[in-house]
């Protein structure tokens, strides 16, 4: 076509927007039109499985305005996100809100991962339930450069600071929120550093994948045949196809050594006796955010090893507390679930166990309980009918492919005609 692009776009602009009639169920949720930075809304109709609007954010008073327009609206879907709550009883008090149940499920896992971040130097301390098998799988990552060590001490230091600042306001009765807004730090970082007792330390995650790791059979097995020579190891992995350099070797050995090797400064080398030490045998410890999965997973679904783990929790007598309280809810919410509508018997199983969570004596869980106690209508919608936000989240995942192929076009009011004309 002879005519350019401006054109083009404003042509899109005049195109009149389909009708999409009055809908009686919507589903609301965010999504980001700037990652972490400028976030939106879309709506999307769930009897008709289409999108009825995209709104420039998520506060509740823009929800509240869009819903007066709509007062016909009896259900509305939502996350557990404050903000879609109270725009919902501003715009539409007589639409009853309906809690999505994979968001119950995602924020009881985050509420056993937050406990696990306060209590996992105390579990570190668990003996074992059963001898770590040997393993030759990485646990933690390889030694690092001297500047590398210093790079990561200043941003501890630093993370300190923050953590120190933020426990400063909390102690001074300041809210989350004001914090979140007058220090910067994303909401999840400051309830986690608000209710932290020490510093989390992101040293917790499991080292990441590393070009050696698919010849550590072959290392571990020459390591028991005494061979400590890691230049003769690293020309052995070369044949094998290894393709980095003798550095990499030369660390994983340093850790395993039981003796100096010939070119160690003097003043480095340990005596004899402190090089035929070997410390006791403990299961590694798993990251919290990979520990929270297995413990709410079905145990007859864990392997050997995840198994193992579970018990060694499980012998704090807080932990089997506050798994048994999230296996619990995590069952209520798994029985209305695949269209099933709940029956009276597990509303009051629900009630019971709000009431027990509230009482139990950890914060985190009281905090969590408290908050579902907040939500209560809601979520004993989401557990009592079949609605959810899952085709909200479908139609996001649509709008980010269009919006990624209007890369550097893509603002919210060209993506929005997009977006809804495509449907």
């Amino acid at each position: 076509m002879p005519t350019s692009a401006t054109t083009l776009l404003r042509a899109i602009r005049a195109l009149p927007l389909p009708s999409a009639g009055r809908p009686l169920i919507v589903g609301v949720d965010d999504w980001a039109l700037r990652k972490g930075r400028t976030y939106a809304t879309v709506v999307v109709d769930l009897e008709r499985h289409r999108p009825l609007d995209l709104l420039p954010d998520r506060s509740a008073a823009t929800l509240a305005t869009w819903l007066r327009h709509e007062p016909q609206i009896h259900l509305v879907a939502r996350d557990r996100s404050t903000e879609y709550a109270r725009g919902t009883t501003m715009g539409a008090p007589s639409a009853r809100q309906v809690a999505d149940r994979w968001h119950l499920l995602l924020n009881t896992r985050q509420m056993l991962e937050r406990w696990l971040v306060l209590v996992h130097p105390r579990l570190k301390q668990l003996p074992p339930t059963t001898p770590p098998a040997p393993s030759v799988r990485r646990t933690k990552a390889y030694s690092r450069a001297p500047a590398e060590v210093l790079t990561r001490a200043a941003a501890v230091e630093r993370w300190q600071g923050l953590y120190d600042d933020v426990r400063r306001r909390v102690a001074a009765g300041q809210s989350l929120r004001r914090i979140n807004r007058e220090t910067g730090l994303a909401r999840a970082t400051v309830r986690k550093y608000a209710f932290a007792q020490h510093l989390p330390r992101h040293s917790l995650r499991g080292p990441g994948p590393s070009i050696l790791d698919p010849y550590l059979d072959h290392l571990t097995a020459r390591l028991d045949e005494g061979c400590e020579n890691a230049m003769q190891l690293w020309r052995e992995l070369r044949a094998l196809g290894y393709p980095g350099t003798p550095k990499q070797v030369k660390r994983w050995l340093s850790q395993r050594r039981t003796r100096p090797a010939k070119t160690t400064i003097r003043r480095w080398q340990r005596s004899p006796a402190a090089a035929t030490m070997t410390p006791p045998a403990r299961l590694p410890v798993p990251p919290p955010k990979p520990l929270s999965w297995h413990l709410l997973r079905d145990p007859d679904e864990l392997d050997p090893e995840a198994a193992a783990t579970v018990a060694w929790v499980l012998q704090d007598g807080e932990g089997a507390k506050v798994v048994g309280l999230a296996r619990r809810f995590c069952r209520i919410i798994h029985s209305s679930c695949g269209g099933r509508r709940a029956d009276p018997a597990s509303m009051v199983t629900f009630d019971r166990w709000l009431e027990e969570a509230r009482r139990c004596g950890v914060r985190v869980v009281e905090s969590f309980a408290a908050s579902l106690d907040q939500d209560r209508a809601a979520v004993r919608a989401g557990l009592e009918l079949p609605w959810s936000s899952g085709q909200a989240e479908g139609q996001i995942n649509r709008l980010k492919l269009l919006k990624r192929s209007m890369y550097g076009r893509a603002k919210l009011d060209l993506l929005r005609r997009r977006f809804l004309l495509a449907a």
